[in-house]
């Protein structure tokens, strides 16, 4: 290493970020493009820094397998920063292990880091649980230490476990500030004052109340029969049925929880169901025909009767019926949840993290835009969707593969 690169890596080090690039703007050898990248992310200009760390990576080729390893995860963490979450997860897998081989065990880790919270943001809770479990928070450096702690909360947070993840904040924050990072401390914060926010609404008979997670979660474990509308199934104790695939049919089982005790009629069924103002009798038709799917179903948990003006739900062993909704009324609620974190989103992430198709996003996020409810930075492809955060509620049940069984 000649003394340029040593001086520009010890002020990229200190924070320095345009001190290091005025050492090696005008070098095109692999350690200054490596440096220029990193420089450039920690100035914002992500789009600029990915390029320059992979002609790095291009640069040092297989010979310096350690030096290409640390671009790739440079590289792997600036398109996290992007919400570019549509590269293979195996280059990094790849780094990581190259890392460990060389004995960089701080980079192994920080690879692995970067790879859970890729999970996290794509709803893969299982991955992202199988790398944190390859790594030791406890004998960390404050810095990493304070990032897999955040990690591993939010895995808690997405898996309903409120206990786990308070425990797992907590010590987040101890770490953010023996690290001194503002950054870091304010992400610890943010994601503790989520605990004690309404995370959702619960409407059975009588008035609908706000719910925090710890709330959730004991709702969840109770006897109860919840029509979840923040992921979009059923629950029981013991039984988890998904119904995010067939909305027609959570259509229903929605407007027959929200009627609970009571009865629904046929019309709304299907103006709810079907998006009809003006029912005739080829929907009545179809309205039986769905009713028997979801009565088909839901056999195990509930009965659906017919009655003189509609149908009613009849939850077996005498159940209460809850139907659990998005502390946010809206239809792109999921969408809203992402798109809150403060981060700038394209389409195609957004479509990957939903499991939707990007066309649908995109008409999604227009009328979001329309609505005032999130706004466009950039042109083209190069167009990212960003949201204000929302202080008064928490979002966690609206994000990917939240609950159990999902």
């Amino acid at each position: 290493m000649d003394a340029l690169i040593a001086a520009a890596a010890r002020a990229l080090a200190a924070g320095d970020a345009l001190g290091a690039l005025k050492l090696v703007a005008l070098r095109d050898d692999p350690p200054a493009l490596a440096l220029r990248g990193i420089a450039m992310a920690r100035l914002g200009d992500h789009a600029r820094s990915r390029d320059l760390l992979r002609r790095a990576a291009r640069a040092f080729g297989r010979r310096e397998e350690l030096a290409r390893a640390r671009c790739v995860l440079a590289e792997a963490e600036v398109a996290l920063a992007m919400r570019d979450l549509a590269g293979p997860a195996t280059a990094l897998a790849d780094a990581a292990a190259t890392l460990d081989k060389h004995g960089d065990r701080a980079n192994a880790i920080h690879a692995r880091l970067v790879a859970a919270r890729r999970f996290l943001l794509l709803g893969r809770l299982a991955e992202a649980a199988a790398m944190l479990e390859r790594v030791d928070a406890g004998g960390l450096a404050p810095t990493f230490a304070a990032i897999a702690e955040l990690a591993i909360g939010e895995l808690a947070l997405r898996s309903l476990q409120p206990r786990a993840a308070r425990e797992a904040l907590a010590r987040a924050e101890q770490a953010a500030w023996r690290a001194g990072i503002p950054a870091l401390m304010a992400e610890a914060a943010q994601a503790r004052a989520a605990l004690d926010r309404p995370a959702a609404r619960r409407s059975s008979v009588g008035q609908p109340q706000l719910l925090r997670l710890e709330e959730v979660e004991a709702l969840l474990a109770s006897d109860a029969l919840v029509v979840d509308a923040c992921r979009r199934g059923i629950t029981a104790p013991g039984s988890w049925l998904p119904l995010a695939g067939r909305p027609i049919l959570f259509a229903l089982a929605r407007e027959l929880a929200q009627a609970w005790p009571g009865d629904v009629a046929r019309d709304t069924l299907i103006a709810k169901a079907f998006r009809t103002r003006k029912p005739d009798e080829t929907h009545r038709a179809r309205l039986r025909v769905e009713i028997g799917r979801l009565r088909a179903l839901v056999k195990h948990l509930a009965a659906i009767d017919a009655t003189p003006a509609g149908f009613v739900l009849l939850p077996a062993a005498g159940r209460e019926v809850v139907l659990l909704e998005p502390p946010v009324d809206s239809e792109q609620a999921s969408l809203v949840a992402l798109l809150s974190d403060g981060a700038a989103w394209s389409t195609s992430a957004l479509a990957l993290a939903l499991g939707a198709s990007q066309r649908t996003v995109q008409r999604a996020v227009s009328e979001l835009a329309a609505a005032g409810q999130v706004r466009a930075i950039g042109q083209a492809r190069a167009r990212r969707w960003l949201a204000a955060p929302l202080a008064d509620f928490t979002t966690i049940l609206l994000l990917p593969a939240s609950l159990p069984g999902a």
